[in-house]
């Protein structure tokens, strides 16, 4: 899906009258944004902090690096999830600049869950990035939402440090980092059995505007493969270059998945693709 110019990721302090021309798809994402913050919540909906992580990213990293971060309707769903699940534990693979992170540590509150190291020194959530950058802007991020207690930054190769946690269980496993990588983290996951009883992987972007003309295609596909000639951009969708490449890479990814006789997968076709996997077996 390709975002308009007014989109921003807080879609519950738009104006209304920028939104007069919106697509009805789009109108609706607001409107369902705005009917889910919920007053009634032990902690907000939307954590305070997350409006100002917002602005600081798109003034720092500009505003398309900054629709990176998980918008404000999607950090709601994920909530949802935790509450859903009564997750206890959560791996992220992919930091940034916090938001996704800090909205799970407001759940994990909302469910009875203390910060700090557990016995074993591990806080609840454990997010991976590749950018020492982003690792500190997040920190800072966590120490402003009061959540730094709830969240580990591991800073380095995430195929490697998602690796090294085998033998630790997480509730939820939430993928939104190097794209081709996707399978690599999905396995990690799920032959290390990584995933607890009942518990749910999260993959972000599956359905980038460069990985849905490969519809039809029966995945692994190779170069060779020419997706569908579609009238909309898919080289630049959302200006964080996206290829052709890239676009191969998640549709094998998502082929790989829905082929998987260990696995079940639902697509969410919201913002750029979210796919809800469950292991058959878990």
């Amino acid at each position: 899906m390709s975002l308009p110019s007014y989109y921003t990721s807080s879609e519950t302090t738009i104006p209304v009258d920028q939104l007069k021309d919106a697509s009805p798809e789009h109108l609706r994402l607001y409107y369902a944004a705005q009917v889910s913050v919920n007053p009634n919540l032990s902690t907000p909906s939307i954590p305070a902090s997350i409006p100002k992580l917002y602005t600081d990213t798109q003034n720092t990293e500009g505003k398309h690096m900054a629709l990176m971060a998980v918008s404000e309707y999607q950090g709601m769903l994920q909530n949802f999830f935790v509450g859903l699940l009564n997750a206890k534990r959560i791996v992220e693979v992919g930091t940034f600049t916090g938001a996704s992170a800090i909205f799970f540590a407001n759940a994990l509150k909302r469910n009875g869950v203390a910060g700090g190291p557990d016995a074993n020194g591990n806080k609840p959530i454990i997010s991976l990035d590749i950018s020492e950058k982003f690792a500190d802007i997040a920190r800072k991020n966590f120490v402003a939402a009061g959540v730094d207690d709830y969240i580990d930054v591991i800073v380095g190769d995430a195929r490697e440090n998602l690796a090294s946690l085998a033998g630790q269980t997480f509730d939820i496993a939430f993928i939104d980092a190097d794209k081709p990588s996707y399978e690599a983290y999905y396995n990690t996951v799920v032959e290390n059995k990584m995933l607890a009883k009942g518990g749910l992987i999260i993959a972000d972007n599956t359905a980038f505007d460069c990985v849905t003309p490969f519809i039809g295609t029966q995945g692994p596909i190779g170069d060779d493969v020419a997706p569908l000639k579609v009238s909309f951009p898919t080289e630049m969708a959302i200006g964080l270059g996206l290829s052709e490449a890239i676009g191969r890479a998640l549709h094998n990814f998502n082929e790989y998945v829905r082929k998987d006789p260990r696995s079940e997968v639902l697509m969410l076709p919201l913002f750029t693709g979210i796919s809800l996997i469950r292991l058959l077996d878990a």
